[in-house]
């Protein structure tokens, strides 16, 4: 089964950043992008997709507004909000309202990955698409986001996170291409040596494999492929 996704978020890059990080996932497809609640609202007043990837802050209504919005419109999809404020009260009142999950920016592939996976999982617990979670499995959820140790991604010294995740975000959206690290860097606008300084640390920790391509004539080149997130360390 295909999910059906429809991402709200006004700004481009995180907006590219979400649909790489649902289309690296084969059970998921991308239905469209908005960057307004108002628009996305017009879009399901015709369709419903099957998951919203909603920015809390989106122009012309916040999050809370925009799903009283939807309910009024009798339209109830499952929604995983992201925000960049973790206000305990507005978490709560969202999943009060039938959100399924919640993210706080910024946030981490492996972190959206467990999210999509927690949709898959917790879809039957949402009786007719219209139950929200009930009391107990919204106090559950908010601890296991609250106790979650912080993840501090080990990268290696002189390494940007930020640049990381990006290089990290095309490669996973890139997955079965074989790549040089020249093509990377053009796809990703960054210099040739930032990009092997990135790549070799990603093919240390095992989220790339490399291989010697001598097809193309002359010297051969060094090809990257993305095997998946980095393994956790010891």
């Amino acid at each position: 089964m295909t999910y059906q996704v429809l991402i709200v978020e006004d700004d481009p890059m995180v907006a590219s950043i979400d649909r790489q990080y649902v289309d690296s996932d084969p059970r998921f497809q991308v239905l469209r992008v908005c960057k307004s609640g108002a628009e996305a609202l017009e879009v399901l007043s015709a369709c419903l997709p099957d998951l919203i990837i909603l920015d809390y802050y989106t122009p012309s209504m916040d999050g809370l507004e925009f799903v009283d919005r939807l309910h009024a419109m009798g339209r109830y999809p499952s929604i995983i909000m992201v925000t960049s404020a973790n206000e305990r009260e507005i978490v709560r009142s969202l999943l009060q309202r039938g959100v399924l999950d919640y993210l706080v920016k910024p946030f981490s592939f492996e972190r959206f990955r467990r999210a999509l996976e927690r949709f898959v999982q917790t879809r039957d617990l949402l009786s007719g698409g219209r139950d929200s979670l009930d009391q107990r499995a919204i106090d559950q959820l908010m601890r296991r986001h609250e106790g979650a140790a912080p993840e501090a991604p080990q990268i290696g010294k002189g390494l940007n996170a930020a640049t990381l995740e990006r290089v990290r975000a095309f490669l996973s959206a890139s997955r079965g291409q074989a790549l040089t690290s020249e093509e990377i860097a053009e796809q990703v606008r960054l210099s040739r040596i930032t990009i092997r300084r990135y790549v070799n640390h990603m093919v240390e920790t095992g989220e790339l494999n490399s291989s010697i391509d001598y097809r193309t004539g002359g010297r051969p080149s060094i090809r990257y492929s993305y095997m998946g997130p980095p393994s956790p360390g010891p």
